[in-house]
This record gives C-alpha cells, sequence and structure tokens, in this order.
C-alpha cells in the first residue's frame, strides 16, 4: 500500500477544527482507493508565537523539505500583531520552499449561492494561476524620514526572466493537462476549427507597469509557441475585475502576478460561494507543496462546531491531485457535491449541520 508522508499544520482558530475533517475525508479515501498517509503535526501559529516568541526556524523549515506534502489549517491571532505570522510563517514558508504557484480552482457548484445575478454553475469554471514567489511580496524597498511629514516609503515590485517563464510554463501545462479529455466549453467554433482547445488569459497592467508586464506580455508571447492548441488572451486588473462579476464564463486558466493574483482570487472566491468552499495549492513542482483553505483562522467561531469545513476538504482534493490520486480526489467532489445539496447555505454557521456533521457526511458518501 501506497503511503504518503504528511506534515499536518492545524494552526490557529478554526484550523484544527476544520483539518480534524480533512484528515478523516483522507483516511475514507485512503481505505476505499489503496493508501495511506503517515501524518506528522506542527504547532506553528500564532498561540505558538505568544506563548515562546517563535514563528519558523531554518531548522523547522528545512525539516518539512521531507515530507510529501504539507496539509495547512490557518494561521491567524488576533493578540499578534499584524505581519508578524504572515511573514513569518506563511511567506517564509511559500518563499522557503520555492512554492512558486499559487493555484486557486474556481468553481461554483449546484446549490451554492452566488452573489452574481443570473449566474450558475456553468458560468463559474476557472482556475487562477498566481505567481507565488515575486512582486512587492519579496520585502525589496524602503523607508526614508520615518516619522516626519518628507516620509517616502517604496515596496518594489521586482520579477526575473526566471520567475515569469517557469509561471507561465506551469499555466500553459495546466491548460493542457485541464483539457486533455475534453476541450474547453466556451470556445467559440472558430476557436475550435483553430486547434485551440483551452484559453490561457494574462491578468496585467502593461498600460502603466510597462517594464514588468512587458516582461510578462513578452514571454507569454514567446513561450505560447510552444502551446498551439492553448489561445492566449490578456486583461487589464481592472478590467479584470470587471468581467469575474458579468462574465466570468469568458475565463478557463488566469495566469497573473503575485499582488493582482492576492486581490482576484479573493474575488472570485466570493462569486463561487464563499471561502468556506476555496480551496488553495502553494506549488513546487518538484519539491514540497503545501494546501491550505483560503478562509483564515475566524478566530471569532473557534471551538463552536459552526465552521464549513467544505474548504478544508476540497483542499484535501486538491493535495491528492498533486500527489497523483485521481480516482480519490474525484470521490471526494462527487460527495462534497452530494453533501452540498443537502445543506441549507454554505456561510459560516448557517450550514445546517455542524462541523463534524458535515465531515462525517463527506465521508459516508465517499
Amino acid at each position: 500500500m501506497k503511503t504518503y508522508h504528511l506534515a499536518i499544520i492545524p494552526g490557529d482558530g478554526i484550523g484544527p477544527e476544520v483539518v480534524a475533517q480533512g484528515l478523516k475525508v483522507l483516511d475514507a479515501a485512503g481505505a476505499k482507493f489503496g493508501f495511506k498517509s503517515e501524518r506528522q503535526s506542527f504547532d506553528f501559529g500564532g498561540t505558538r508565537y505568544l506563548k515562546t516568541g517563535q514563528v519558523l526556524s531554518d531548522d523547522e523549515l528545512n525539516s518539512l523539505k521531507s515530507f510529501d506534502a504539507i496539509y495547512l489549517g490557518a494561521v491567524g491571532h488576533p493578540d499578534v500583531k499584524p505581519g508578524i505570522l504572515e511573514r513569518g510563517i506563511l511567506l517564509k514558508l511559500r518563499f522557503g520552499l520555492d512554492q512558486y504557484i499559487n493555484l486557486r480552482p474556481v468553481r461554483l457548484y449546484q446549490n451554492v449561492a452566488t452573489p452574481i445575478k443570473n449566474k450558475g454553475p456553468e458560468h463559474i469554471d476557472y482556475v487562477v494561476v498566481r505567481e507565488n514567489s515575486g512582486d512587492v511580496y519579496t520585502g525589496e524597498g524602503e523607508i526614508k524620514n520615518k516619522g516626519t511629514t518628507n516620509e517616502i516609503a517604496t515596496q518594489v515590485m521586482v520579477y526575473s526572466y526566471a520567475q515569469v517563464e517557469r509561471c507561465l510554463k506551469y499555466a500553459f501545462e495546466y491548460v493542457m493537462k485541464r483539457h486533455a479529455v475534453l476541450p474547453w466549453k466556451n470556445l467559440s467554433e472558430e476557436e475550435k476549427k483553430a486547434g485551440f482547445i483551452g484559453k490561457l488569459t494574462l491578468c496585467g497592467k502593461n498600460n502603466v507597469l510597462t517594464n514588468v508586464f512587458g516582461l510578462w506580455d513578452r514571454v507569454m508571447n514567446e513561450m505560447s509557441r510552444q502551446y498551439p492548441k492553448v489561445k492566449i488572451d490578456y486583461f487589464h486588473v481592472d478590467a479584470m475585475c470587471i468581467f469575474l462579476i458579468e462574465a466570468p464564463e469568458r475565463f478557463d486558466v488566469i495566469v497573473t502576478t503575485n499582488m493582482f493574483g492576492d486581490i482576484i482570487t479573493d474575488l472570485a472566491a466570493v462569486t463561487q460561494g464563499g471561502m468556506g468552499v476555496a480551496p488553495s495549492g502553494n506549488i513546487n513542482p518538484v519539491g514540497v507543496s503545501m494546501f491550505e483553505p483560503v478562509h483564515g483562522s475566524a478566530p471569532q467561531f473557534t471551538g463552536k462546531g459552526v465552521a464549513n469545513p467544505l474548504a478544508a476538504i476540497l483542499t484535501v482534493k486538491l493535495m491528492l491531485e498533486y500527489l497523483k490520486e485521481g480516482k480519490a480526489a474525484q470521490a471526494i467532489d462527487v460527495a462534497v457535491q452530494s453533501v452540498m445539496l443537502k445543506m441549507k447555505s454554505m456561510l459560516i454557521g448557517q450550514m445546517g449541520y455542524t462541523t463534524d456533521q458535515i465531515g462525517d457526511m463527506v465521508v459516508a458518501n465517499i
């Protein structure tokens, strides 16, 4: 039996509660499809920081490289100053493990409400590939004359050719993989006749940020010659925010920078039913990757049994796809859809079931 070695970081707030449901589902899928997991838990998060002053040491970071994947619940504590945990744990993990892709599937399921009028599951089904290692998140910049009326603060958007190239290559390959069997449903007849099977849209701002997006444009056009079956497209980030609401069916796979990806994926998550159903992966295709729901720690709901665990469960699905356990991932997806049909709402505290009950229902459907 195949055994996967997983690092578990339950984290803060509702993190441990939803992770527990995800692990129940993982065990059920493993029992059915012939694999198991050996797990080691780590207490990285706000609670440990408040007790010890420790965030994430270099030795602890390096120890995670021996695992097949990392499963994280949530990091965030109301008593910790903003930025300490985010930079000291989340960004350190992503940068230190070179998880240069943030993968965000955006899919609206049946019986899940979207705030967009007259849009349904047939309209909202795309993926955002967010570059995860560069941009203003690298910390390059400075503050001059702090505390004076002449203070100047800079945060620099930095990208190398190599960073852009590897992100775009992942995105092109993802389009090919996504449509290996069936072409994208929203291609026009003319596009199908031209041999396209899917579409890759770059989200940028090349009319203002000419240096950075001049690089992205150039590399994308160069690389597109290697992928003649992928139609390429472009939207400014402000226009993207409009069309994610007005016409989300226009998108198949979106590729974008770290900052713009951070913004548009939260907008996208709301359109798919909220943070309670939105999974994500931080991917290093040749190293260890980390998978986490995007909803945060929601400390005000800790221990009440009202958190929606479906994002954490769909995150397990994403992790299994990465581990090439496709049948198990598909079984989880089907089971989640069955449970969604029985729920009153995806909103926290309004689901009609407790956190544990929803996890048990997914397990039963598997």
